[in-house]
């Protein structure tokens, strides 16, 4: 028996998505929700019709920060079946954000369960276009009404789910990057490792400042000493040598994304010398001088992978390739999409279909 309580699972009429469909502006007519106090926990979880938020002003989340979230996709597979990319790794990692902001952990597969009948009622909200899937936040926050800083007494979870179109509309191609060494995104042993809306409120001066100069996002540095490659923007990011892969360390500052996690194996499992380490950008700028950096991308849910045209430090312009993705992008792109959309065989047991 379900430990799901559906209070609707029916649709108001036709669903009819719009043509062009934007990230995070159209979504499905249900959602879970499921509330905390500690004499009862997590309980009443529940798939109810999407409405507005009854919300005290003195909910603790608008004082005082206590909000994490999480990205993943659900997919039309080639069978017809619905298909999700790793889910349990994504609420994995929405726990370890709950307990670094002092958040209640979730039953991990209560909320898996909850996902896959809130999907199966709002299936007819999946996209079935070339490239299109059905986007999935789920997030927390304290909506305890009080004032004071301490962890609040009680919690809302949420999972909201928002049909998209491809992230690249007119194809797989490469952005333009910037270095920036004016604003730092996150300190060591800080919350940087963890997906709460704080860190996305502190990237947003850089990442206008960067657009203002043609440039679709920010590679941050590492806060201490502004010298080590940290994250792109909304990415993981990866570097092609001469002799070797390579990605900056979990260092306690960097998101421990899926897909980074997913492409460190694909990598090694193709043979290449795929390393985590510490990389300068002095050692980025040596490599670009000398001929021996070949390409840059980022990694992540909404994209999977982004190649880089062209990167900006200080007042050196390093240029890859203005048109085409990068070689090695490119191949890892097509490979990860082809195992989310079933055209590549899953080897490694990432697929979770919805049934």
């Amino acid at each position: 028996m379900s430990r799901i309580i559906i209070e609707s699972s029916k649709h108001d009429g036709k669903i009819e998505l719009p043509e062009q469909l934007i990230f995070g502006r159209t979504f499905t007519d249900h959602v879970f929700e499921m509330d905390y106090d500690p004499d009862k926990g997590w309980h009443k979880p529940t798939i109810k019709k999407k409405s507005n938020l009854d919300l005290d002003p003195a909910a603790m989340a608008l004082h005082y920060g206590q909000a994490i979230f999480e990205g993943m996709k659900a997919y039309n597979y080639t069978d017809g079946k619905i298909a999700l990319f790793r889910p349990e790794k994504n609420f994995e990692r929405l726990n370890n954000s709950n307990r670094r902001l002092c958040i209640p952990e979730i039953d991990i597969d209560l909320v898996m369960e909850a996902l896959f009948e809130l999907i199966k009622i709002d299936k007819e909200w999946i996209p079935t276009k070339e490239g299109h899937s059905l986007y999935i936040r789920p997030f927390v926050f304290a909506n305890e009404p009080s004032l004071g800083v301490r962890p609040a007494n009680q919690y809302k979870f949420i999972i909201l789910l928002n049909p998209v179109g491809p992230y690249y509309p007119q194809g797989f191609k490469p952005v333009p990057i910037m270095v920036t060494d004016e604003y730092v995104r996150a300190v060591r042993k800080g919350v940087g490792d963890c997906k709460c809306a704080g860190n996305y409120a502190a990237s947003l001066i850089a990442q206008r400042e960067a657009q203002k100069e043609g440039y679709g996002q920010v590679l941050w540095l590492d806060a201490i000493e502004q010298k080590y490659l940290e994250e792109v923007g909304v990415m993981n990011i990866f570097v092609s040598l001469k002799n070797e892969i390579a990605t900056p360390m979990l260092t306690g500052s960097i998101l421990p994304g899926i897909t980074r996690m997913s492409v460190i194996q694909i990598l090694k499992d193709w043979g290449y010398n795929m390393n985590e380490r510490m990389i300068s950008i002095d050692e980025i700028v040596d490599a670009y001088d000398q001929g021996n950096l070949f390409e840059m991308f980022g990694t992540g849910t909404a994209a999977v992978i982004s190649s880089i045209s062209k990167l900006k430090y200080k007042d050196k312009i390093m240029e890859f390739n203005e048109k085409e993705a990068g070689e090695l992008g490119t191949k890892l792109y097509n490979e990860i999409t082809g195992i989310q959309w079933g055209k590549i065989k899953d080897k490694y047991g990432w697929i979770k279909f919805v049934e």
